[in-house]
């Protein structure tokens, strides 16, 4: 994961560039930027999730922007007026707060349990032999077996090398005398937003930080 201080922009260079579809084009050789994602929070300050650039040019459009923070890291370029024959703009902050509040069941969901989640928790470590693997040499292996009565829960399941999850076949870490490195855990939805994002900007990670549980700054998040 890396934490980015770099402004960036995103400019129409007219010809060749990828057909807009709302008023905005990414030229070919801006689409690297595609890959920034703004912070939204509702009116309150309770974050939501990440957003594209694009999600986040239509909140500022649609004046549905209660309140932002941090100086502006994008700067959007649009169509040029007939009228004026100026080219329209707007800049994006990296935390927008929208208007209105999220509904109390939307706050701190449970994080969807994929595979890239789950290996993004662990590290890229398998939790038998304490090795690092790329995404493709990792397994999802369920501490309890299934066949056991185990869960496919975040409480039960760990990242795990192939050679290290055929060894432990269908049993416990007791039986097959594998202890685990770290007890598996839900993160919370602020660690997962975390830990999906690697190109956090500086003012994102600050804030994130700040709200994160004790919990997760014990284990080092």
């Amino acid at each position: 994961m890396e934490t980015d201080t770099t402004p960036r922009s995103l400019i129409d260079t007219g010809a060749g560039n990828t057909a807009p579809t709302d008023g905005f084009s990414l030229p070919p050789s801006l689409h690297r930027l595609g890959s920034v994602r703004l912070l939204s929070l509702d009116a309150h300050g309770r974050v939501l999730d990440w957003i594209n650039w694009r999600d986040a040019a239509c909140l500022y459009a649609r004046d549905a922007v209660a309140w932002t923070m941090g100086d502006p890291c994008l700067h959007v370029h649009g169509a040029i007026s007939r009228l004026t024959g100026l080219r329209s703009g707007m800049d994006l902050h990296p935390i927008i707060a929208s208007r209105g509040h999220a509904r109390s069941r939307a706050i701190d969901p449970t994080p969807n349990l994929t595979n890239t989640a789950l290996f993004a928790r662990d590290a890229q470590l398998c939790l038998y032999c304490g090795q690092h693997f790329s995404r493709p040499q990792l397994t999802r292996d369920h501490v309890l077996p299934v066949s056991k009565g185990g869960k496919d829960t975040w409480e039960n399941v760990v990242s795990a090398c192939f050679h290290c999850n055929s060894r432990k076949s269908n049993r416990t870490p007791a039986q097959a005398n594998m202890p685990l490195l770290a007890v598996p855990y839900r993160p919370s939805w602020i660690e997962h937003l975390i830990l999906s994002n690697r190109n956090i900007l500086a003012d994102q990670m600050a804030f994130l930080k700040s709200q994160l549980p004790r919990k997760a700054l014990q284990r080092g998040l």
